[in-house]
């Protein structure tokens, strides 16, 4: 369940609010910073728009500091209200008009609900944590990975099969997209706010930490191997029952040279002649896939 900042604690006054009429208020321009700017406020706060987005923020364990709604975005207030409406939550409810929400808001049509969001941090250690009835943690580093529905496609796939954690780093001169731009959460569904992230990672630093761990890394590869030495690994022949961390790239260039050097194994699916390779989240969906029928088996042995 959603936690108030304490600002957002202190801020929340009884009654029904009375509606935001100026562009220059204080608040519109937090949600302009965050929606459209689609960058953190001040105290660290992302935006989240639309009525899904705003109520998995709501039931995940992530500070809100405030929730707006739109004239017509009034109609989602009886799909929220068991979760903003509580005493003990005291979340501040701000309302203004369409015109004015459309000024803040990153999509096209907007549903006209809001809320402005803090994420978790996380530690490595965290991500090495699994719950009960976990066998390893699995983890998916993105590498290079620029385009923000990418990073939130990945994000999403990888903790519907099962992933504990994830990982954002720099691969040579390819950053990797915010996983809490509005653009990716919205790709991740909500999942960027519940999965462990460990965002900005040096990934030198993040290869060392894994093998001090004992944590397998997989570089996936977008094309075949010239180092027979170390052949690929097709996805069912890797063991996913033990701990293990997928390396994703950038879109067009994948991992570089020497990251896939380092990594303890290589992985590429195979394909039909002709095709050359599947873009970033599909591979990865694919992979994770492969991960999660294999470790649902191996939790269905040990409880035979």
């Amino acid at each position: 369940m959603a936690t108030p900042s304490k600002a957002a604690r202190t801020a929340r006054t009884p009654g029904p609010p009375a509606t935001i009429t100026s562009r220059d208020n204080r608040w519109l321009k937090e949600f302009r910073l965050a929606l459209k700017g689609g960058l953190p406020t001040e105290s660290g706060f992302v935006g989240v728009e639309g009525v899904r987005l705003v109520e998995e923020a709501l039931r995940s364990a992530c500070p809100i500091e405030a929730v707006l709604f739109s004239e017509t975005g009034e109609r989602h207030h009886e799909r929220l209200a068991p979760l903003i409406d509580r005493p003990e939550i005291a979340i501040p409810i701000l309302r203004t008009t369409d015109r004015l929400f459309e000024g803040v808001a990153d999509t096209e049509h907007p549903q006209g609900v809001a809320a402005l969001v803090k994420p978790r941090t996380a530690s490595f250690d965290d991500l090495l944590r699994v719950s009960e009835g976990v066998c390893s943690p699995l983890l998916v580093v993105l590498a290079g990975v620029q385009d923000p529905g990418n990073v939130g496609t990945i994000l999403r796939t990888a903790s519907a099969f099962g992933a504990t954690g994830a990982v954002t780093a720099a691969s040579g001169q390819s950053g990797t997209a915010s996983p809490f731009s509005p653009k990716a959460l919205r790709s991740s569904a909500g999942a960027a706010l519940h999965l462990p992230i460990l965002a900005g990672m040096s990934l030198p630093i993040l290869l060392t930490q894994l093998r001090v761990a004992n944590v397998r890394t997989l570089a996936s590869c977008v094309h075949e191997s010239a180092d027979a030495e170390r052949p690929l690994l097709a996805p069912w022949e890797v063991d996913w029952c033990e701990p293990v961390a997928l390396l994703v790239g950038n879109e067009g260039a994948g991992l570089p040279e020497e990251v896939e050097r380092s990594a303890d194994a290589r992985i590429r699916i195979p394909m039909s002649s002709g095709i050359d390779s599947l873009n970033a989240a599909a591979a990865a969906a694919v992979l994770f896939y492969e991960a999660a029928r294999q470790r649902s088996r191996r939790m269905r042995d040990a409880n035979s």
